[in-house]
């Protein structure tokens, strides 16, 4: 059964019910600075419930924690609107620097799938997903996903895009593959290494025609260059031609003597 506290506004399951509940205490007096009986009532939670929210942490509305055994936020960390926890997260940190952002901030509408560890004070943008078992240390824009460890950012456009730019015999590879998993992780990694390379190359392309044309000193640069290097085979072919004329005109001299 699952029911809503309507003062709360968020779901849990009865069994989970009280975590949140004696966070709403223990925040407000952790906020107040009753730093020990704040401890106290949310080491009472964790007791109860298996899940350990630090008193300093901020969480929003309708926050769904499910099967909430071994979740752990962090002391900066903030929960945003509508986000769904699932069993043996870790909101945690990266520091022990005393008053910094050591904990991350979870946008609205944020899935984090179970055992991932997001670690760090960056921000998971409104809307994203993390795979179960995701390792995350940097920032996840609005609507990506992360996956992996180390995690990696992946757009639903990009993927389809590279899906479009494959050719026909990487399908007939994995259809052929789907038969060996390995094989099939292997030709994955291949095709996203391949796809990471094409991206950064068209990227080169782009810089090198939209930037270098319309810097006009390069423009310049390149105008002396070509006149220097035009004068120059000039000078030389000029010079070849004399050193000729001068050549026959000595030929010529001593025959027309003997005559």
């Amino acid at each position: 059964m699952i029911r809503r506290r309507a003062a709360a506004g968020t779901w849990c399951f009865p069994t989970r019910a009280s975590t949140p509940a004696l966070h709403r205490i223990a925040h407000p007096l952790w906020r107040a600075g009753w730093f020990w009986l704040a401890r106290w009532i949310s080491h009472w939670g964790r007791f109860l419930t298996g899940i350990e929210i630090h008193p300093g942490a901020t969480i929003g509305e309708r926050v769904f924690i499910d099967h909430g055994m071994g979740v752990v936020i962090g002391e900066t960390a903030e929960i945003g609107d509508d986000c769904t926890i699932y069993q043996g997260v870790t909101l945690g940190g990266t520091s022990l620097v005393k008053g910094s952002k050591r904990h991350p901030t979870l946008g609205r509408g944020v899935i984090v799938g179970a055992n991932s560890q997001v670690l760090g004070g960056f921000t998971v943008g409104d809307g994203a997903k993390i795979g179960s078992g995701a390792v995350v240390t940097k920032p996840v824009p609005a609507g990506a996903t992360a996956v992996g460890n180390p995690a990696r950012i992946i757009h639903a456009e990009t993927d389809a895009r590279r899906e479009e730019a494959r050719p026909r015999w990487v399908f007939r590879l994995r259809r052929h593959a789907e038969r060996r998993p390995g094989a099939l992780v292997a030709l994955r990694g291949l095709i996203d290494n391949a796809a990471g390379h094409e991206h950064q190359v068209a990227l080169l392309r782009r810089r090198s025609r939209c930037f270098l044309p319309d810097r006009p000193e390069l423009r310049a640069a390149r105008g002396r260059a070509r006149r220097n290097l035009r004068s120059r085979e000039a000078q030389r072919a000029g010079g070849q031609v004399a050193g000729g004329g001068r050549a026959g005109a000595q030929a010529q001299a001593p025959s027309g003597g003997s005559c």
